[in-house]
């Protein structure tokens, strides 16, 4: 799922970097070294919230427009995607045993020809599902 949300960034009073935050993830805040890296992290935090609200089935609000957004004088903000199937294909590695069924004439070519069919299967579903 792709989704457009704004996030906010407030320099740190130390002038060590930036606190980043997404205002309609509840709880999703981080900081960085600098406005770079703020985005880099609140991108990388704003996935993780966006996958596990996802896996628990929990109500995903749609973003605010950012006319309607309360932002203190020394915010800044920006436009974040996040695409909840791209990271987990980057960070969901684990292999899980699925039992697929196939004719018998289909199982004994592949298994003669040294074909790998979870391989097989990996690179069809990640096709279906546009991750290439």
């Amino acid at each position: 799922m792709k989704y457009l949300y704004t996030a906010t960034f407030h320099p740190i009073e130390d002038g060590s970097g930036y606190y980043a935050r997404v205002p309609d993830l509840p709880g999703c805040v981080t900081t960085g070294r600098d406005l770079q890296d703020a985005i880099k992290q609140i991108s990388d935090a704003a996935a993780g919230w966006l996958v596990s609200a996802e896996d628990e089935g929990l109500n995903i609000c749609p973003p605010t427009p950012q006319a309607q957004l309360r932002l203190a004088d020394d915010a800044l903000c920006s436009f974040i995607q996040v695409d909840t199937l791209a990271y987990r294909a980057l960070t969901d590695t684990r292999s899980v045993r699925k039992n697929v069924s196939l004719p018998a004439w289909m199982a004994s070519m592949a298994d003669k020809r040294g074909i790998n069919c979870s391989q097989v299967l990996q690179e069809g579903l990640k096709q279906r599902l546009e991750l290439r």
